[in-house]
Parts: structure tokens; sequence; C-alpha cells
């Protein structure tokens, strides 16, 4: 076998490979020995049939699994022999036709191309500032999360039969929708609780039923908005004719000691303890976020390499069919699609660029995923699908799905990747210098500045 470096630039290399017909032979012979002994053929005992009769047999079809086999050893040998590491996987072009490699008749020749990875030196992470916005839970917001609590277990009771409906009332209800006069899908529902000012229904659909009573018969008149789910629906003028079949008003519901234990827990003392944790672990989180980002940013600027050409591009393509399938926010409205395009494929380069950064400080550290972690989080993911997949009318268990996990490397390490993120930049943060800010609720509350994390 011989490998030949063909081209070398920037990040591009291409190699020539040759393996003779010679070479493929004894690898064929030797494979065929192998098997000689299991093979059971008419006219020869078990074991018996010679090599040349198990070639005319079986040479083609097992070539064909030897000349792949010697295609993928030697496309990742020319780079790992060089110290290279692909950064997609190597494309085989064959100089010759492979029927008659098959056959013996010509040498295997094929050229392998691929972009590989920069080799670059990460910054040392020790020597990184970083301010990490913090802000202390205020009572009211324990307080707002405890009345929220308090509404959720909200119960209702039946006004009288001449009493009119107010705000914040439950309605029990019968309708028909109709759009020019038909019925439409979804149009039609019996029975149907509706909370007077929840803004659960069409825009203006509410807010002509208060004043109803039991019994009511309410002609509704609204206009679906532009944007509704429904094509066929939006912006149309529609005529609901609504039953009132009784009207509820809302229970005061205590704050105290019977509504927590209603919970679960031992006390209201108890409930709002817990309250409390969720929310200090939720600002925990909006002022990692926050962290995050500003490591993030002094990442990339600190790193000047050349990327991968395809990744990048995979990554543009990624980001552009989702930019295609949503609506543009008011920032993009008034750009054209060039400029949009040359927008986000500096943001596929930051996320390349940042991904190879994290990948090689992690590399470089040992920073590690640990198993159990990782199977979680696989299981995490299996029960999300399959409960999508019920969703859909497919008949597909979690167990089924957490197989096709556990026999693809490649579906694992998209779940793998972003723990590993998560873990090298734990490990950052750990060796940066962090100083610790207060700052208002709000401002915990907007959004990081920036490029987004890797965005």
């Amino acid at each position: 076998m011989e490998v030949i470096e063909k081209s070398a630039e920037g990040l591009d290399r291409r190699f020539l490979v040759k393996v003779s017909a010679a070479e493929l032979d004894e690898k064929l012979v030797a494979k065929l020995k192998e098997v000689k002994g299991q093979v059971n053929l008419k006219g020869f005992r078990k074991g018996k049939a010679p090599v040349s009769f198990l070639k005319k047999m079986y040479g083609k079809g097992m070539m064909s699994e030897i000349i792949q086999e010697v295609v993928n050893e030697t496309s990742q040998k020319a780079f790992t022999e060089r110290d290279l590491q692909p950064a997609t996987s190597p494309h085989p072009h064959f100089a010759n036709k492979i029927e008659d490699v098959i056959e013996g008749k010509a040498d295997l020749e094929f050229d392998v191309h691929a972009e590989i990875l920069p080799k670059f030196d990460p910054m040392d992470v020790a020597t990184l500032k970083l301010t990490r916005p913090v802000c202390d839970v205020p009572e009211a917001d324990v307080e707002e999360a405890l009345n929220n609590i308090a509404e959720q277990q909200q119960s209702y009771a039946a006004r009288g039969k001449t009493a009119k409906s107010k705000d914040k009332d439950m309605l029990v209800i019968d309708f028909v929708g109709r759009v020019d006069g038909e019925e439409f899908a979804g149009g039609k529902g019996e029975g149907i609780e509706l909370v007077l000012g929840s803004n659960t229904f069409i825009p203006g659909f509410e807010e002509q039923l208060l004043g109803a009573k039991t019994g009511d018969d309410v002609e509704v008149k609204v206009t679906f908005p532009e944007d509704y789910g429904s094509k066929d629906l939006a912006g149309k003028d529609a005529v609901f004719d609504v039953k009132v079949t009784e009207v509820k008003a809302p229970e005061k519901v205590e704050i105290n000691d019977e509504l927590a234990t209603k919970l679960g827990l031992e006390s209201l003392d108890d409930l709002k303890s817990r309250l409390k944790e969720r929310l200090e672990s939720d600002y925990k989180n909006l002022s990692r976020g926050h962290l995050k980002r500003a490591l993030l940013d002094k990442l990339d600027e600190a790193h000047d390499f050349e990327l991968p050409k395809g990744m990048v591009d995979a990554e543009f393509e990624q980001i552009w069919r989702q930019v295609e399938s949503s609506e543009r926010d008011d920032e993009d409205k008034d750009k054209s699609e060039d400029e949009l395009k040359e927008e986000y494929r500096k943001i596929a380069e930051r996320r390349v660029r940042l991904g190879l950064v994290l990948a090689e400080v992690g590399k470089r550290s040992e920073v590690q995923v640990p198993s159990n972690e990782l199977q979680q989080a696989i299981q995490q993911q299996a029960m999300r699908e399959a409960q999508m997949m019920q969703a859909q009318g497919q008949n597909v268990s979690p167990q089924e799905v957490l197989k096709f996990y556990q026999e693809n490397p490649a579906a694992i390490q998209q779940i793998r990747a972003p723990l590993f993120e998560e873990k090298v930049v734990d490990y950052i943060i750990e060796r940066a210098e962090v100083e610790d800010k207060t700052v208002t609720k709000e401002k915990l509350m907007e959004e990081p500045e920036g490029e987004g994390a890797f965005a």
C-alpha cells in the first residue's frame, strides 16, 4: 500500500492511495482461509473445499467487502499517520473501475480528500477576568409565586341562575363557530370551561360574555388574528353561537398551612422555603447565563485561526433553515437576503470557532462527561422523543428509542456534545478570576448582551 500526499492548501488535504491487486488478493485468500472451516459445499467434506474453488464461489462478494474495509482503513490512516484529524469524513474518489478491481484486473487507486481540524494553542483560561451578575431573590417574588400557586388551586362555586357573570368568573359553555355561514373544523365545543379574563380564546370573545347568565344564548362576533395558526381562518370574521350552561364564581383561596398540606408539604413556611429555593436556582441559572456569555465572548476575541469551510457551511445551512422557517424580527425586516446571510455566516463562524476552542480546552484538561450523567440524558431524550412520536400517532416505546441510541454512536455524540460543553465551561469558570457584581432583578432578567452563547 502506498499513500502519497497530493496537495496541502490551508486546511485542505488530498492524498492518493494505491493498493496493488496482488495485495488485495492476499487479503482475499487470508479471509477465505479464515472461513474455510465453516463452509459446507456439496461434493466436499466440511472445511475441505480448496481456496481456489471458494474464490470462484465467493471471491467477488468478499472482495467488495475487503475493498470497503481497505478504503475506510486507509482513508483514516492517511491522516492519522501524519497527526492530522479530519474535520469531516474523508471522501474517496476511485481512479479505476471498481468492477475491474473486484475482478483482480486493476490495482485499487483512489483520491481521498478532507479538511482537517486546525492546530492551535488555546489561551490560558486562568488569565480570564469575568464579572458575574448576582441578585438576591426579593420577598415579593416569593409572594408572587405563592399567589400563582394559590390561583392554580382555584376552585369555583355556582352562582345563582339569575346572576350575571363577572371578570374572573368561570363559564361552562357550548358553542358553534361559523365563517361565511359555514361551520369550520375545531369551531365546535361542548361543556367547555372558560375563565373570563384568561385570554385563552380569540381576542374579543371573552369580553362579549361578560354579564351573561346561566341559560343565556349569546352571539359572539370576532375576527381571527392575521397570524392565527390556521391559514384558512387567519384574518377571517367569525360568528359563534354560544350557550351558557353555568356561571361559577371563584372561591377565595386561603394561603395558609392547609394549602401547603394539600400540596404535600408540612406547612406554609415549608412551602415558602421551597419556593425561595426554586427561585434562587432560577436566579443562579440566569446569572450563569450572563457569565457564560461573557466567557464565550472573551474566548472568541482571544482566538483567531482558520476554520474548516465545510464545518462553517454546515453550521450556516442549519442556521439559515431556521431563519427561513421563522418570521423575521423587527431588526431584520429591512435587511436584504445577502445582508442577512453575511450576518448569519459570521454567527456560524463564531459557533464553529468556539466549539473548536472548547473542545481543545476540554481535551487538554481531560474534561470528562460521567457515564451516569450521559446515560440519564440519553434516557430523558428517549422519553421525550417517544412521547412526541406517540402524540403523532406512532406506537413507539421509550425502550425502542433508547435501543436506537445504544446502537448509534453518532446519535449519542449529539447528546454528549452539549454536556461536554457545559463541563468545559464549568472547568474554565473554576480557574478564571470571577468577580460577583450585585445587580437589580430587572438587569438580571435582561437578555445577555453580545452575540449569544453560540449565536
